[in-house]
């Protein structure tokens, strides 16, 4: 009997891999020594898993693949840090697509997890290596984009019977990377309804009337991490715009057209879903610039009219504060002083000043909002 090489049996260990054809999804216990005629293969490893042996597991990979990973390539697979871009080389292309990586990946079920999202933004690095007959990811452990494509390519049934697959497996390495980032940029598009919700109230709360606003260190984190969403979307839709160059320029034409229009189409399609998330963050972005304007807009208003009010007051009392120093300077004869109507008539004259001076006030409009204000 043939007896597999003993490192293929370890990679077993090391990595999932699925053989992926048109009739069946067969995940491997151990390692095919050459690639398949039909289909292709999928390889998933966690950062965790390569991290352990970097050159064993790219020497593994070119025992099943034939491919020989560079060097900056798989450094950049280990890298968490790394952000999104697009290289190639002639035997492979390389993607590397920064997806979330927090409850929200989970779905966004409530307001508590829209604020943690805005507060901190967290990624993961998933890596794609892309082959003619081979696709490899490198990702987080317990990724649940991964576990759902895993689990919905293995409850794969073919049936004849029925003309139209809805759920058939990726036709190629490609179609099945594109699948996956697609899923990956919609956990983004989830967040734009709770992450709204959050910023109106915010609003809401900027704009109070009565209520000082006191949470300014969690908007200016939200604002932080709506800035960080801008740069990381920016960078994604670049790397898949060069993926979209890459299919382009590499799938051949004839027999391979229409499936190079249907990985254009894909590409299209998530790199659109990208921009409607960087359109949402940038409005969302203003929305909080805006609101903040407003508030500093009506309380340097509310400081306007407290101060017109303290300059009316101060008006009025200026003439009965001048009557009054005047009847208190000590001589001996003062007109009214002896008179025992003098207090009434001193009493009449300042209330005949006052109304002077608030009818002076009405027509010179000093007091026209605030009565508009009480109506």
């Amino acid at each position: 009997m043939f007896q597999l090489p003993s490192f293929f049996v370890e990679i077993a260990a090391e990595m999932n891999i699925y053989h992926i054809s048109e009739r069946q999804v067969v995940q491997l216990d151990v390692a095919p020594t050459t690639r398949p005629e039909q289909g292709y293969l999928w390889l998933t490893t966690t950062h965790d898993e390569l991290m352990t042996d970097p050159e064993g597991w790219r020497n593994h990979i070119e025992q099943i693949t034939g491919i020989r990973i560079y060097d900056l390539h798989l450094q950049d697979a280990i890298n968490q840090k790394h952000p999104s871009y697009f290289d190639s080389t002639q035997d492979y292309a390389m993607v590397v697509f920064r997806k979330l990586a927090l409850p929200v990946e989970q779905g966004v079920a409530n307001d508590s997890n829209a604020a943690s999202a805005l507060e901190k933004l967290r990624t993961q690095p998933v890596t794609f290596l892309l082959a003619d007959h081979v696709l490899i990811t490198v990702h987080a452990a317990n990724s649940r984009t991964i576990e759902a494509m895993r689990t919905r390519l293995l409850e794969y049934r073919y049936r004849p019977e029925n003309g139209t697959q809805y759920h058939r497996p990726a036709a190629s390495p490609a179609e099945l990377a594109l699948r996956l980032l697609n899923t990956m940029v919609d956990q983004y598009l989830d967040l734009r309804q709770p992450l709204t919700a959050q910023i109106d109230r915010w609003q809401r709360a900027l704009l109070h009337p009565r209520r000082p606003f006191r949470d300014w260190n969690a908007l200016l984190d939200a604002r932080i991490e709506l800035r960080k969403l801008d740069h990381l979307c920016e960078e994604q839709h670049d790397a898949l715009r060069e993926l979209r160059d890459y299919f382009v320029d590499s799938e051949g034409e004839g027999t391979h057209g229409r499936a190079k229009d249907l990985l254009l189409v894909r590409v299209h399609d998530v790199m659109e879903h990208i921009t409607r998330t960087l359109t949402h963050a940038r409005r969302l972005e203003a929305s909080l610039e805006s609101a903040v304007q407003i508030h500093f807009s009506a309380m340097a208003h509310r400081t306007s009219e407290i101060m017109r009010t303290l300059t009316v007051i101060t008006a009025l009392f200026m003439p009965l504060t001048l009557i009054t120093g005047i009847f208190g300077m000590n001589f001996v004869s003062m007109p009214l002083l002896q008179d025992h109507q003098g207090f009434w008539i001193t009493i009449g004259g300042m209330l005949v000043i006052m109304i002077g001076l608030l009818i002076f006030f009405r027509r010179k409009h000093y007091l026209e909002d605030r009565i508009l204000d009480r109506k």
